[in-house]
């Protein structure tokens, strides 16, 4: 598998394009206004405490105030509570915590007005960006992603990543953490630690320890709510997750932020800093790397698959629903339930595509097209989960009901992506879907009839007169390619009295 990264800047924003085989996986946007990302520390101040919630709303700068349950203070809040107090002094400067005394855990079925007082201090993470009108969802169990491992700060607990399956591996990697584990500090190993050494890992834990070093200076005389640590940019960050041996490409239109990701590269994967690169082309570089025709035909509300099959996403206020469909289409499957179970298996690669692409969350129902076969819906709820293997964000998917009902439950910790992919409509009021989306589906239908058993002796497509300009302009058209592809050559006729987006193939057989 090859994997790219495409990053454009402009002056306010940056563009994040993760390519996998050249389809586009992951799509990120790094606002420079945008002060409440995931893993921000906050030294923040309680507001009301709600004991019917068990919980507490924390102000940390945000129009609404975070939500902190009882929950997501971490057992060990009293002694962040004792150490914020010593420190906000500025005479405790031991922040290793070798020597500080820990309070006992607090009680996990307890009350949050015991433990928390309106107007107190308190070091929070954010967990969960702020969402429509929802405030940041927040939380005191405080946590310091590095690249091999995680650092946890008041905490014993060392943990390996579960996706890690060799029992061997996890054991090995528990003992090297064991032994560089500073007192105080919980360590859990991420899933790129495996095979690693421990030379590797001591040195990302220095980092990470730094890093918490940092955080604690910036708290004597601070005002609250104030941010006292930042996670990573978002291109470290993206690096810092996915990168492996898979990159073959980080190309960015932006020479300073190019010097950048290479002296990050130097600090976590130097043998990849050669494969950073800037764009320099007079096409500008999503368009170069086909990533703007993707970004349209991705994000509608239907969005189409290969052999003519495609889906329909909603979205409704409590959950997403999608809908898988085989399309009108003509095959060489045996039966309808060979047919769903090939169609099924082509939607639920896509689907898991789509989840990470749009960063759906919460509650997500797929209605896959019906299987009689216990072992077909086993083959599927087996193929999705290899297939949302690759999804960094937590997630769970239950088994295939008797009517096709799969349900999966996704961590939403951003809002959601939606771009709007629907042009004035040129012939009328309204809106309809751009162009690119149109000749995706004139393809799938094409190739539909083209891979039928029956031959044909000449095809011809009838469309708007834009529509055949943008069909056949240039020698190397669309038309043009698709002689190249299907060695068979397609006439194309402008209709006056067609709407924008209206097609028709007609087509006369071979006699036989």
């Amino acid at each position: 598998m090859k994997t790219e990264l495409i990053i454009r800047s402009n002056s306010s924003d940056i563009d994040f394009a993760l390519l996998r085989d050249g389809r586009l996986v992951e799509l990120n946007n790094e606002t420079s206004d945008n002060k409440f990302s995931v893993g921000d520390i906050f030294l923040a101040k309680i507001g009301k405490v709600m004991t019917g919630l068990n919980a507490a709303f924390v102000n940390v700068g945000y129009p609404k105030d975070g939500f902190l349950h009882y929950h997501d203070l971490g057992p060990q809040v009293q002694s962040l509570n004792k150490f914020i107090k010593k420190v906000s002094t500025g005479k405790f400067k031991e922040f290793t915590l070798r020597n500080f005394r820990f309070e006992d855990d607090i009680d996990k079925d307890g009350s949050i007005n015991n433990v928390l007082k309106s107007g107190q201090n308190l070091l929070v993470q954010i967990v969960k960006e702020p969402i429509s009108t929802k405030g940041p969802r927040i939380s005191s169990e405080l946590s310091i992603a590095g690249r091999y491992l995680v650092l946890v700060p008041f905490s014993n607990r060392v943990s390996v990543s579960q996706k890690i399956t060799d029992n061997k591996e996890k054991e090995r990697l528990k003992k090297l953490a064991k032994s560089i584990k500073p007192k105080g500090f919980g360590l859990i190993l991420r899933t790129v630690a495996e095979g690693k050494k421990v030379a590797e890992l001591d040195k990302d834990l220095q980092n990470s320890l730094n890093r918490w070093k940092t955080l604690c200076k910036r708290i004597p005389n601070t005002n609250t709510p104030t941010k006292v640590l930042s996670e990573l940019d978002r291109a470290s960050s993206i690096l810092r997750d996915v990168m492996n041996d898979s990159f073959t490409s980080i190309v960015t239109n932006d020479e300073s932020l190019m010097i950048e990701i290479k002296e990050y590269l130097q600090e976590i994967y130097p043998e990849k800093e050669k494969i950073v690169k800037l764009h320099k082309s007079n096409i500008p570089i999503f368009e170069k790397y086909g990533i703007e025709r993707q970004i349209k035909t991705s994000f509608g509300r239907t969005v189409s698959m290969s052999k003519g099959a495609y889906l329909v996403i909603e979205h409704t206020e409590a959950l997403h629903v999608i809908d898988v469909n085989s399309g009108n289409r003509s095959n060489k499957a045996k039966n309808q339930e060979e047919t769903a179970l090939e169609v099924n298996l082509i939607a639920a690669t896509e689907i898991a595509r789509q989840l990470q692409l749009r960063d759906m969350g919460g509650i997500i129902v797929v209605d896959f097209i019906d299987m009689k076969s216990a072992e077909n819906r086993q083959k599927l709820f087996q193929h999705f989960r290899e297939v949302m293997a690759l999804d960094r964000t937590k997630h769970k998917i239950l088994p295939p009901s008797k009517f096709g009902l799969v349900q999966i439950t996704r961590q939403r910790v951003r809002p959601e992506l939606e771009i709007k992919t629907r042009e004035p409509n040129p012939n009328k009021n309204g809106e309809v879907e751009a162009p690119i989306v149109l000749i995706d589906k004139i393809e799938a239908e094409l190739d539909k009839i083209l891979n039928s058993q029956t031959e044909y002796k000449e095809i011809t497509l009838n469309v708007h007169p834009f529509i055949f300009a943008y069909l056949t302009k240039g020698i190397m058209s669309i038309r043009f390619n698709w002689l190249l592809r299907h060695k068979k050559w397609i006439k194309i006729i402008p209709r006056d009295a067609y709407q924008y987006l209206q097609y028709h193939f007609s087509y006369k057989k071979k006699n036989k």
